[in-house]
């Protein structure tokens, strides 16, 4: 069991952020403990130099790991952090690797959701799949999920565990929000038909999603889409836009919108949402409370079309 809402903490120790240093990065932490989350997505790539974020993850939930679920990723060139990798980076000999290596950072013995980042084209599935069973009955790793499939690779996943008798994925996790519903078309079923908790990741669409941003208007100072004029010069404005009135007319906010709707939907576990302030933390772990209406779901698929097969 999971918060509705999780923590992506691929902004500890990103350099411009208040979670940078450790001192930060143990307040954003422990604010997302206060507010109810348990749930704390990184990587072992993330953060500068690569492995940083696991180990200020790691550093902050000293005294209270019985508190938190960690899930992290293997499977990105980590180049040379975790040794050597011969770009076979879903092999049974680097996952082992990898693994210690990320249970190092994080200081813990285990760790509860431990995830194939990106698929290794180079490794046969049966071999990673064997590995992660391996990982989970030596105890290092309580669960096993990927992220990042498309809806046959799922399927090839599910298949492959039963017919070897191996560990199955317990999650996928997927790019998913009110303005990239893709993955309803092939993901979300395939997740469902396989009994797999789906965890949406980009929430927000990259803040588009927040409110702060407007059509023609300069991005605040210092925001995440700040400097990056093409993506919103190419955002959809018109559904945006939409949105905001219909969250204005609920009485909510933009962020209680997005982040409600999609931990209102069946397939989903937890809504991966970054931050970097402790308000923002409050704010998207209180979202999960509001719950659409049959009405407001109508309302919401007329502005943001949802994808059939």
């Amino acid at each position: 069991m999971v918060s509705a809402v999780g923590l992506g903490c691929n902004n500890l120790g990103r350099p411009g952020t208040a979670a940078e240093s450790l001192a930060g990065s143990r307040d954003l932490v422990g604010s997302a403990l206060d507010a109810g989350v348990s749930m704390f997505d990184v990587a072992d790539v993330y953060g500068a130099p690569r492995g940083r974020s696991e180990e200020l993850l790691g550093q902050a939930l000293a005294g209270r790991r019985d508190r938190a679920v960690i899930a992290t990723k293997f499977g990105l060139d980590m180049q040379g952090s975790n040794g050597p990798d011969f770009g076979a980076r879903g092999s049974r000999r680097y996952l082992r690797l990898a693994a210690e290596a990320s249970l190092r950072r994080l200081g813990t013995d285990w760790i509860d959701l431990y995830q194939l980042h990106r698929p290794d084209p180079g490794t046969p599935l049966v071999e990673t799949l064997s590995a992660l069973d391996d990982l989970v009955r030596d105890g290092l790793v309580r669960y096993a999920g990927v992220c990042n499939l498309a809806a046959w690779q799922i399927a090839d996943v599910a298949w492959t565990t039963r017919t070897e008798k191996v560990e199955p994925m317990v999650s996928v996790q997927a790019h998913y929000s009110l303005l990239d519903r893709e993955v309803e078309r092939e993901v979300l079923p395939a997740a469902a038909r396989f009994s797999m908790s789906v965890l949406p990741y980009f929430p927000l669409a990259n803040g588009l999603l927040t409110g702060k941003y407007a059509r023609a208007a300069a991005p605040p100072e210092g925001s995440r889409l700040a400097g990056r004029q093409r993506m919103l010069a190419d955002a959809p404005w018109d559904r945006i836009e939409k949105l905001r009135a219909l969250a204005d007319e609920r009485g909510i906010s933009m962020t209680t919108l997005a982040i409600g709707w999609l931990a209102a939907q069946p397939a989903v576990g937890s809504v991966i949402a970054g931050a970097t302030t402790a308000d923002q933390i409050r704010e998207n772990a209180k979202a999960a409370a509001w719950r659409p209406t049959a009405e407001d779901l109508v309302a919401i698929d007329e502005i943001c079309p949802p994808r059939r097969r």
